[in-house]
């Protein structure tokens, strides 16, 4: 299986350096050849060794009240880019810390796999912060959502809900230990937690970031971005005076210094360095 990695970039929240990152950390984890392809509005400071390609048209319009990710629907169009067969879609806030190559050596080329949702673990729901799956594999699913979108936003409130229940054949899903979730598996246990960093699970190939939280907030040791992060006595204190008190207490975490060591690495592309000077 040849291997494509995917991404997807639209506003002003990631842009070329979290595209840039990505992609250094697929090259470091990665057997070539591979190709690396973005779809996204704007290519100014991407790294000219990523393939660009416009965003693809939304199917219908984008929701309104909903959390869910839905622009990512756009990668569910029957053609895509030049792209064909298929692919791995990763999301551009993720630490990778392991060997990728599985991901296009698990199951069958025509399967769409999902990474478990580690938030909703009985209901057997996927998580798209990396999947993989054929080109046009879910073009029916962008039918359906094209056709009501604010209602099947309603009903599913995220996207990967959707696919999950609706993709052609069904979904399948990554070995358990493969993708780890990193507020919900790598930080410690209350109240281990303030004594013990986050460390992501033995066998973990990619931590992803879902949520109100970001790598570099994990970094700076924010639970999400509502949190600040103070020394655990403060930390305390400050929960004490919200409403959710012991939600509050539970919610510390050690700054992430292995996703510094990671992010650090995957090191950022500048415009002013060309290819020969690399």
């Amino acid at each position: 299986m040849k291997k494509q990695i995917v991404c997807i970039n639209w506003g002003t929240k990631y842009g070329a350096p979290y595209i840039n990152r990505l992609y250094e950390m697929v090259k470091a984890n990665i057997t070539p050849p591979f190709r690396f392809v973005a779809f996204t509005d704007t290519r100014d400071g991407v790294n000219p060794e990523v393939d660009c390609f416009d965003l693809p048209d939304m199917p219908g319009f984008m929701p309104e009240r909903t959390i869910g990710q839905w622009p990512k629907s756009r990668l569910w169009a029957p053609v895509l880019g030049d792209l064909s067969g298929p692919f791995l879609f990763v999301d551009l806030d993720v630490a990778i810390t392991g060997s990728l190559d599985p991901f296009f050596e698990f199951g069958s080329p025509d399967d769409v796999v999902l990474a478990r949702n580690a938030a909703k673990p009985f209901q057997k729901l996927g998580q798209t912060s990396i999947y993989r799956m054929p080109v046009g594999a879910l073009a029916p699913l962008q039918d359906m959502f094209a056709a009501d979108p604010q209602g099947v936003a309603d009903k599913y409130r995220f996207e990967q809900h959707f696919v999950t229940k609706n993709a052609p054949g069904g979904v399948v899903f990554w070995p358990d230990n493969w993708v780890s979730h990193f507020r919900i598996e790598c930080i410690p246990r209350f109240p281990l937690n303030y004594f013990m960093e986050s460390r992501p699970p033995k066998g973990t190939r990619v931590v992803i970031f879902a949520g109100a939280l970001n790598p570099p907030d994990a970094i700076a040791g924010r639970y999400n971005k509502r949190t600040p992060h103070l020394p655990p006595l403060s930390h305390i204190r400050r929960a004490l005076q919200g409403e959710q008190k012991w939600k509050g207490i539970r919610q510390y975490v050690k700054p992430a210094l292995w996703v510094k060591e990671i992010w650090d690495q995957a090191s950022v592309y500048s415009p002013e360095v060309t290819k020969a000077d690399k």
